[in-house]
């Protein structure tokens, strides 16, 4: 404990000497400080997770540094140990992330730790996410250059950070943007050509691998086209992942699966349609993808190891019963006899604002969402059959403030999720309504409360959940839920919590039993055990 505490002080002593810095230097320093740190408490009604000396926390201290066009940055990472459920590559206390950095009004040069995008990521992202325990900055050079807003081009060097350390494989990729529509000097219109170029080079593979012809290094390529006039938005991308290699599940099975490795191509399609106009939104979106999950370190099953971005592409829930079992991309799924090269699908969005005086409308307005998503297995590779069903949602929230101090919100989702990854037909169905109101007594205190019922026919049945949350604006905020399995397990899982605010800096402490499930952040998930205990947060920024 006195080790964890020793930690904390550390963090808050960079924050004191930072703003010192601050006062006397002609230049600017910006920071912030993140701790997360739980208390596992044993629990043997879920023999929930519990850790050798009952703690776990996870803490980030950032720090940049700003003059004129320069600027420096460092990020320390301290894990005492890791919260549960966070890759276990995160340990210990170090310096991960520092640059430096040159920006003018047409170039940028950055050395050291870096992250970037090409495109929509399918190709390539380097990014962090803290609630997945992911960060896989890039370490080397990265180059940035616009010419007259007509052509924008990126070039990047370096090895991805697996965990606490950079990793040996080196990836190098180019990336450029060119507007037709600004050479054109077309004023309603905006059009743009783009085209991604990444290689990856692996320090070693599997020698069993390079006597089948296995290679070190991997080359991908993407285009990209984007258009947008009058309301109407396009989006279109191609991505060729270049050759990967997998174990063969079937290896030895038939004269035929004679191969350790199976050699496959990965490839996406991915099309965005939208309009948004006099209060209506619709946005259609159909994605296909082929042996796209791309790794950092070959055969490593973490969740962290990935260097490119593939969400889910369906409605991201925030509400308890919602996200009970979210969807997660297929980019390839082998295991025993069951081989999926991926997955293919679309979603569709609409949005409309009733407008106030109208019949719908009313006095205040109404909002409506609907949303419906579907992805099938590919039944074949090389085409556009689908296969097995991985997953289905049907949802629609009404929005509605009712008077000047009470809104509320009306959601109904019917979700249909494969049990096997697409393995066979079986699926599991639920529907789940949420109410979500909000009151304003005074200007300061307001209310809001849950109330959630989720429908089934699955082995744990019937679930239901509820939150109160009480706001003393600006400064407190109180809250306390429950999830109740009553159909099967007969299991509440409470939480209760208190935070308090105040300029940039929040804390806060809460005390609850978690199921074992999955937690998402921009529709990418990982899973986390069951645990039971009490939790201190504190984020500060200046």
């Amino acid at each position: 404990m006195l080790r964890k505490i020793s930690l904390l002080t550390l963090f808050a002593a960079g924050i004191s000497t930072a703003s010192l810095a601050q006062d006397i230097d002609k230049g600017y320093l910006t920071g912030s400080f993140e701790t997360n740190t739980n208390y596992y408490a044993n629990d043997g009604k879920t023999n929930a997770t519990v850790p050798d000396g009952h703690f776990g926390s996870n803490n980030y201290l950032k720090l940049d540094y700003y003059k004129s066009k320069f600027a420096i940055g460092v990020q320390l990472e301290a894990y005492a140990p890791a919260l549960v459920g966070y890759p276990n590559e995160l340990e210990k206390a170090k310096l991960t992330n520092y640059y430096v950095s040159w920006t003018d009004d047409d170039f940028s040069i950055t050395a050291g730790s870096f992250y970037e995008q090409f495109g929509s990521g399918l190709l390539f992202r380097a990014w962090e996410d803290r609630a997945l325990g992911l960060n896989n900055a890039i370490m080397g050079a990265r180059f940035t250059y616009n010419y007259k807003d007509l052509v924008s081009v990126k070039a990047i060097w370096g090895m991805p950070r697996f965990g606490m350390e950079y990793s040996d494989t080196q990836v190098r990729g180019a990336d450029i943007s060119f507007s037709l529509s600004n050479l054109l000097k077309w004023q309603k219109t905006s059009l743009s050509l783009e085209a991604s170029a990444l290689n990856r080079t692996f320090k070693e593979i599997p020698v069993d691998l390079e006597e089948e012809g296995g290679k070190s290094y991997n080359n991908g390529f993407s285009g990209r086209i984007n258009l947008e006039r009058s309301g109407f938005s396009m989006k279109a991308e191609y991505v060729d992942a270049g050759n990967k290699f997998y174990e063969n599940p079937r290896y030895g099975s038939s004269e035929q699966e004679e191969n350790f490795f199976l050699k496959k191509r990965g490839n996406a399609q991915l099309l965005e349609l939208g309009y948004n106009r006099n209060g209506l939104g619709i946005n259609l979106t159909g994605r296909r993808l082929e042996w796209m999950d791309n790794k950092i370190l070959y055969g490593n099953g973490s969740t962290s190891n990935l260097i490119n971005y593939v969400p889910a592409m369906c409605t991201q829930y925030t509400y308890m019963l919602t996200t009970l079992h979210p969807y997660t991309s297929m980019t390839s799924w082998l295991s025993g006899n069951h081989i999926s090269s991926g997955e293919m699908g679309a979603q569709l969005d609409v949005y409309y604002n009733f407008k106030r005086g109208t019949a719908i409308g009313g006095k205040r307005g109404m909002k409506v969402h609907a949303n419906f998503s579907t992805y099938y297995t590919l039944d074949e590779e090389k085409s556009l059959k689908a296969g097995q069903m991985l997953f289905r949602d049907f949802s629609i929230d009404i929005e509605k403030q009712w008077s000047r101090d009470f809104k509320m919100l009306f959601l109904y989702s019917a979700q249909e999720k494969s049990t096997s990854y697409g393995a066979n037909k079986n699926t599991m169905v639920q529907n789940i309504f949420v109410t979500d109101m909000q009151y304003k007594f005074t200007p300061k205190l307001s209310a809001r409360m849950e109330l959630q019922y989720l429908l089934t026919h699955e082995e744990e049945k019937d679930w239901m959940a509820a939150l109160l949350e009480i706001n003393f604006a600006p400064k407190w905020s109180i809250y306390g839920s429950d999830m109740y399995n009553h159909g099967s397990t007969k299991i509440h899982y409470y939480n209760a919590g208190v935070s308090y605010a105040k300029s940039r800096t929040r804390v806060a402490l809460s005390y609850g039993r978690f199921k074992a499930g999955y937690i998402c952040s921009g529709g990418v998930c990982r899973t986390i055990p069951a645990y039971t205990g009490a939790n201190l947060s504190i984020t500060t920024s200046f």
